[in-house]
């Protein structure tokens, strides 16, 4: 059985690139988990996860994470991710992620909208929402990446 995380951040970032990896790489790196292994999972936040904006990966782990990106060779598209944790009462979460070709406010009520509907047919109290969301305009090859990593 694989330990429950004790941790988590939500973050949201953009980079450009020679290639369509090297910009999501770009992205990665600038939302503090490029030298990590990307163990992508689905939307909930474990009971008692505790926020820590500050949290350090180390280099090289393999990390669960929630994530929405896009990329784009398109000069001049607006593109855009974002991530919104939302949280009850005892600490148990849901994750929800978007990305789209549209702007940072569209993402984050998308997200936003996402994280009501999930607590409202699960029969839950929303108490908080965590989100983070980027935009970016694509000049020769970009990405747009929000995540929320998980951690122990």
């Amino acid at each position: 059985m694989l330990p429950l995380p004790k941790k988590y951040f939500v973050t949201a970032a953009a980079a450009e690139g020679e290639t369509r990896l090297t910009a999501f790489d770009g992205a990665l790196l600038a939302a503090r988990v490029g030298n990590t292994n990307l163990l992508r999972v689905s939307s909930i936040l474990p009971p008692g996860c505790e926020y820590e904006p500050g949290l350090v990966i180390p280099p090289g782990s393999l990390l669960p994470i929630a994530y929405g990106s896009i990329t784009s060779s398109e000069p001049g598209e607006l593109i855009s991710a974002a991530v919104a944790v939302g949280i009850q009462a005892e600490g148990f979460g849901v994750i929800m992620e978007f990305s789209g070709r549209c702007s940072k406010e569209k993402a984050e009520a998308e997200v936003t909208a996402m994280v009501k509907e999930a607590f409202r047919i699960r029969e839950l109290e929303l108490c908080e929402i965590k989100l983070a969301a980027v935009e970016h305009v694509v000049e020769k090859i970009g990405c747009a990446f929000a995540a929320v990593p998980l951690w122990y």
